[in-house]
């Protein structure tokens, strides 16, 4: 993974339920980790299916391997004010990077 790649700055959030002094619970969602990112290309096998079978809204994106935190599906993916949520994760190398396989929400 070379670091000139990771351009764009992305954040992930978790869901959290937060209580106020009145005992009111609200869900909102936390910031867990900011860092760079890069956006991976499309596959040979998605340019293939087709023009009108594409979508858009998925998108995959490689980040360092973050130590301090586990990052999990039940997460989002915040990129210039986009969010995403993750469906899938694949561990680069020995915990050299992570893959995030993104949607849009």
């Amino acid at each position: 993974m070379r670091a000139g790649r990771l351009t764009n700055r992305i954040q992930i959030e978790r869901n959290a339920v937060l209580v106020d002094d009145y005992g009111h619970a609200r869900e909102t969602w936390l910031p867990l980790l900011t860092c760079k990112a890069e956006i991976k290309d499309a596959t040979t096998t998605e340019f293939l299916t087709g023009p009108g079978e594409m979508d858009n809204r998925k998108a995959v994106f490689l980040i360092r391997y973050p130590l301090a935190v586990e990052i999990t599906t039940a997460d989002r993916l915040v990129m210039d004010g986009r969010h995403y949520n993750i469906v899938g994760l694949a561990e680069i190398g020995r915990r050299r990077g992570l893959e995030l396989r993104v949607i849009a929400a």
